[in-house]
């Protein structure tokens, strides 16, 4: 059984999942399927593959992207709670209905994606130097990337289309989602490569939530350092959990097949109307190059994190501190129980919203048989067993542990209500939790 244990309202990566292999750009997350090796999209050391020479290419300015929008918004809202930059719907700013060719995306998007050079001191663990990708945000200089890419970084440098670069600055970073947002200052004159003029040109977000599963899309970015590379593909499935810092989870993560390789770190995930859907940020290998599964963070998650790093320089994850795992047959059977959903509670964290709520986690054990034991027989399984079963969230049915955090993602903040459906000792019954806020990674430690 493939075991999903959260905590602090992430996910602990089951003990199958194997290590991630580390690039340029530092700490990598890994996957959510046993016997990969995940690694994070930065680039081999030292930018293997020199930047392009500066490329000139026709561009239309694109829209305001939503979360550019509410980034703009929460500069006036003062230092209020979340709510106060939380993007407004995607479709207020749909780009127009129908597709566009791949050549015209590009076109569209090439001035809007940059290459993200990283220098670190030498005395750091993570490779000194390192090439990933980045999208212009808003026109006040942000730009975003991945966490991964900028970690440990003591310069960065962001070259533009056309070969201009700018030294930039980290604004805010968020390594349990793996996005950072960094600033460069491209106003008149500001770049090494003369002339004037502002070289940021906002790419538009779309609204991630809206993919299906053989949807066409594209990428863009540095893949070894060979600047504004494009590759294509579909979207292979939604909804995967990326192990990301420490021994959480990202969850929401869209899986695609199109070429992501070390230096797509931070590029955009793009639909056939060149709105961004997604930040690549990994892939899974066991050589350190693309064998056919990328993966990015959606788009959704993007407008609710960026816009509270601008502001705040971090983001304060929602928490409800328990560790457990999803329902299977076996343990249904076991357990006697008429289906496969939920997600059981093994451990609850003291002190934590959990506890304060009356969450129960397991008080015993169930023993499961597993065949193949002498001669034939069957040997047995001792799995935990007594912990509430976690049937449904604010209404909505669980089946597994990534429904949770999928909600606590796209719909909640610190202090919010989670009510609670559990089914204890045969009886259904409703608990509300206070969420309070996840905790760094290494404080609590799993049982």
């Amino acid at each position: 059984m493939e075991k999903a244990a959260a905590i602090a309202g992430g996910a602990l990566a089951s003990a199958a999942v194997l290590i991630a292999v580390l690039l340029a750009a530092g700490p990598a997350p890994a996957a959510d399927m046993q016997g990969a090796v995940m690694v994070p999209q930065a680039e081999m050391p030292g930018g293997a593959g020199a930047a392009d020479g500066a490329r000139q290419g026709p561009s239309q300015d694109l829209a305001m992207s939503v979360a550019a929008k509410a980034a703009g918004e929460a500069d006036g809202a003062g230092s209020g709670g979340d709510a106060a930059v939380a993007a407004p719907a995607a479709a207020e700013y749909a780009a127009p209905d129908g597709t566009m060719p791949l050549t015209e995306i590009f076109e569209r998007v090439e001035e809007g994606t940059v290459r993200v050079q990283v220098l670190r001191p030498p005395s750091t663990l993570s490779t000194a130097s390192g090439v990933g990708s980045g999208i212009v945000f808003d026109q006040r200089g942000n730009i975003v990337t991945n966490a991964h890419v900028v970690d440990g970084a003591s310069r960065i440098v962001v070259t533009f289309l056309d070969g201009r670069s700018y030294n930039a600055d980290v604004v805010g970073a968020d390594l349990f989602t793996d996005i950072a947002v960094i600033r460069v200052d491209a106003g008149a004159g500001g770049g090494s490569g003369g002339g004037s003029g502002s070289r940021l040109t906002p790419l538009r977000l779309g609204d991630s939530s809206n993919l299906r599963v053989g949807e066409p899309i594209a990428a863009i970015g540095n893949p070894f350092g060979l600047s504004g590379s494009m590759t294509a593909g579909i979207v292979s499935q939604l909804g995967r959990l990326l192990p990301a810092h420490g021994s959480f989870q990202i969850p929401d993560i869209i899986q695609t097949d199109a070429a992501i390789n070390p230096g797509n770190s931070g590029g955009p995930l793009l639909n056939m109307r060149g709105e961004v859907v997604g930040i690549n940020t990994a892939i899974r290998s066991d050589t350190g190059e693309f064998t056919g599964v990328g993966f990015a963070i959606p788009s959704q998650t993007v407008a609710k994190i960026v816009p509270v790093l601008i502001r705040d320089g971090q983001y304060r994850h929602p928490w409800i501190g328990v560790s457990g795992t999803d329902i299977d047959p076996d343990t249904a059977a076991a357990l006697g129980l008429d289906d496969t959903r939920g997600f059981m509670v093994i451990t609850v964290v003291e002190g934590s919203p959990a506890d304060e709520a009356g969450l129960r986690g397991s008080s015993g054990t169930v023993a499961i048989p597993v065949p193949g034991g002498e001669e034939g027989g069957e040997e047995e399984d001792e799995r935990p067993a007594g912990g509430d079963i976690i049937t449904a969230v604010d209404g909505s049915d669980v089946r597994r542990i990534s429904d949770i955090l999928v909600h606590l993602q796209r719909a909640k903040s610190v202090g919010d209500e989670l009510v609670v459906d559990i089914l204890r000792d045969g009886r259904t019954t409703s608990l509300v939790v206070v969420l309070g806020e996840r905790p760094a990674s290494g404080e609590v430690a799993p049982e």
